[in-house]
C-alpha cells in the first residue's frame, strides 16, 4: 500500500480542478440549450470557460472546496485505521498546495485549522466487500450549494403545491418545491439527490449518495425513474435560471433513491449540488494502492470553452441586444464609487470594476457591527468572497475567488453598509428586503457575480494590497485587492428594483401549477 497516500492526493487533485465527462456534457448541453444574449447565457459561457481555466492551471474550479466527503469499500481484511491516516495525510497536503481551501472551522470558538482536519473532516464512510480492489469516491460539495438542502416529513402543507401524502406524488411536490427554494443561492444549474425513507440522518446520506451516480444513468427502479425524469423535464419550467437570473435551464440532473423507514415517519431529503458538481473516483491495488481506473469519465475527452464567444464579449451582446437591452449597459467604474455612480446604475447593468475591492464575509461582517474598520470603507466595494491564498518569497496571490451566498449577511448588511458607507456589494444569490431597503436609502447597489466561476475572478486581482484579521482563518479574513476588469450584473439597485424579487415571485407562480396530482 505504499502509493496508497499518493493516489488519494491524485483523487483530490482531479476532484477540485477538472470536471469528468458527464457532468461536462451537461453543463455545455445546457449552454446550447440558452440563448447566449441574455444574463443566464452569458453566466454559462462564464462557467463553461472558467471550467477550461480550472483545467490547465490545475487549479480549483470553485474556490469553496467544500467538506471532503470520501466513500470507500475495501477487502476484507484490508486495515482501514491505515487508510484513514493516509487520506487525513493527503488532504493536508492538498491543502498545503492549494488544490483545497482551509475550509474546517472549530464549531464553538470560529478557529480555523488550516489544514482542513478536525473532528469531523474530512468525512470518511468506509464499508466492506467482497471484491479483491479498494473504490474511493470523493465529493466536494461547497457550502452555499448544502445550505440549500431541505427535509420535508410527510403528509404537510407546502407553499404553492398544497396537501403532500405519503405517497410518490407527494414525494414529487417536495422535490419540485426544494428546486424553487434554492433559487440562484445554490450556484443553479444544480443537480440534487433524493432520499426516500430512512431517518432524519440516513434520509440525508441517501440524498448524497444519489450524487455518486452517473448523470445519464437510469433509475433501475421504474416509479423513481419515473420521478426523476418528471422532475427533471418541469423544474427547468419554472423559470429560475443559471444563478437565479432567471432563464430555461435550472436544473441539470435528478437522481433519487428510497429505504425502508419507520411507520411514523416518512422523510424526502433532498441534497443539493451547484453546477461545479465535483465528484470522482479510483479503483486502487489492494496490494500497492495505485490507481488501476478511473471511475467517472475522464473530463479531458469534453472540450467545454465557448467557441461562439467569450465571456466578455457575450456581456458586450448582453449590453446592447439582451432580453432587457432597452435597460441593459455596459459600465466601467473606478473603486471608490462615488453616490452619483451608483444611483445611475440599474437593474441589467454590467458593471466592470476596476481599483482597490474588499473581501468580507460572515465573521468580518459580525465584527463590524460593533468595531471599526481597518481601512476606510466609504465608497468601497465589498466583496462576498472567501479565496483560496497561497504565499510564496513574493508574498500572498489569489488562486481562486468566486463569490459566496450573500444572504447569510442579510441580518448585518444594511447597517454595515448605513455605517461605513459602502456603495457596492458583490456576491451571489441577492438579498433580501432589509438589505435592498438599505440601498435604496444610502445609494448602493448589488452586483451578483458568478457563482463558481473561481479561476475567471482570480484573473482580476492583480495584486494584493493588505489583509486584515487573519486571526479568522484564510476564508474569513478581510483581503484588499487590487481589481482589473472584474464583471458582474447589477441585480439590486438604489431605486427599490430586485431581479431575485421578481424571478423568486414569477418562478412561485409557475410552481404553483405543479399541484394537481401526476402520479396515481
Amino acid at each position: 500500500m505504499q502509493h496508497f497516500e499518493d493516489s488519494v492526493y491524485k483523487l483530490i487533485v482531479e476532484t477540485s480542478t477538472n470536471l469528468p465527462g458527464d457532468v461536462r456534457k451537461a453543463i455545455r448541453a445546457a449552454s446550447e440549450a440558452e440563448d447566449r444574449a441574455t444574463r443566464a447565457g452569458m453566466s454559462l459561457s462564464t462557467i463553461a470557460n472558467n471550467i477550461e481555466m480550472a483545467e490547465t492551471k490545475v487549479s480549483p474550479i470553485c474556490q469553496d472546496t467544500g467538506m471532503p466527503t470520501f466513500i470507500v469499500h475495501t477487502p476484507v481484511g484490508a486495515n482501514q485505521i491505515i487508510m484513514k491516516q493516509k487520506i487525513r495525510s493527503a488532504i493536508a497536503r492538498a491543502t498545503k498546495d492549494g488544490k483545497l481551501r482551509t475550509n474546517s472551522v472549530d464549531s464553538l470558538t470560529g478557529a480555523n485549522t488550516g489544514d482542513n482536519l478536525g473532528p469531523g473532516s474530512p468525512v470518511i464512510h468506509f464499508e466492506q466487500w467482497e471484491k479483491e480492489e479498494i473504490d474511493i469516491r470523493l465529493i466536494l460539495k461547497g457550502g452555499g450549494c448544502e445550505n440549500k438542502n431541505i427535509q420535508y416529513s410527510l403528509p404537510m402543507e407546502i407553499e404553492g403545491l398544497g396537501k403532500a401524502g405519503r405517497d410518490l406524488d407527494g414525494i414529487r411536490k417536495c422535490v419540485m418545491h426544494a428546486v424553487y427554494q434554492a433559487q440562484g443561492q445554490g450556484c443553479s444549474a444544480g443537480f440534487i439527490g433524493v432520499g426516500i425513507g430512512g431517518d432524519r440522518t440516513t434520509g440525508y446520506e441517501l440524498a448524497k449518495q444519489q450524487l455518486f451516480r452517473a448523470v445519464d444513468d437510469v433509475n433501475p427502479i421504474a416509479e423513481l425513474a419515473q420521478l426523476e425524469e418528471y422532475v427533471l423535464d418541469n423544474a427547468n419550467k419554472l423559470g429560475i435560471g443559471t444563478m437565479g437570473f432567471g432563464g430555461s435551464v435550472t436544473l441539470l440532473g435528478c437522481k433519487a433513491g428510497v429505504m425502508n423507514r419507520l411507520p411514523a415517519s416518512f422523510f424526502v431529503s433532498v441534497a443539493y449540488n451547484c453546477w461545479a458538481y465535483r465528484r470522482q473516483g479510483v479503483l486502487l491495488s489492494a496490494e500497492t494502492g495505485e490507481i488501476s481506473e478511473w471511475i467517472y469519465p475522464s473530463g479531458t475527452e469534453v472540450a467545454m470553452k465557448d467557441e461562439r464567444a467569450t465571456a466578455a464579449e457575450s456581456a458586450d451582446q448582453l449590453a446592447s441586444a439582451g432580453e432587457d437591452a432597452p435597460k441593459s449597459r455596459e459600465v466601467v467604474l473606478n473603486m471608490p464609487l462615488s453616490e452619483e455612480d451608483v444611483r445611475s446604475l440599474r437593474v441589467g447593468d454590467i458593471v466592470i470594476l476596476n481599483g482597490e475591492m474588499h473581501t468580507g464575509r460572515d465573521a468580518l461582517h459580525s465584527y463590524l457591527m460593533n468595531h471599526d474598520s481597518p481601512v476606510d470603507l466609504n465608497g468601497a466595494v465589498i466583496y462576498h468572497c472567501g479565496p483560496v491564498m497561497m504565499k510564496d518569497e513574493e508574498g500572498w496571490h489569489v488562486k481562486a475567488a468566486g463569490p459566496t451566498t450573500s444572504i447569510r449577511e442579510e441580518p448585518y448588511q444594511g447597517d454595515i453598509i448605513k455605517k461605513f458607507g459602502i456603495r457596492a456589494v458583490i456576491g451571489k444569490g441577492g438579498m433580501g428586503a432589509k438589505t435592498l431597503a438599505a440601498l435604496q436609502e444610502h445609494g448602493g447597489v448589488y452586483l451578483n457575480a458568478i457563482g463558481g466561476a473561481a479561476q475567471y475572478y482570480a484573473e482580476c486581482f492583480k495584486a494584493v494590497n493588505g489583509v486584515d484579521f487573519m486571526e479568522f482563518g484564510i476564508p474569513e479574513a478581510m483581503w484588499h485587492l487590487q481589481t482589473e476588469g472584474f464583471a458582474a450584473i447589477v441585480t439590486m439597485d438604489s431605486h427599490g428594483n430586485s431581479l431575485h424579487a421578481d424571478v423568486e415571485k414569477d418562478s412561485f407562480a409557475k410552481l404553483t401549477e405543479f399541484r394537481e396530482p401526476v402520479f396515481k
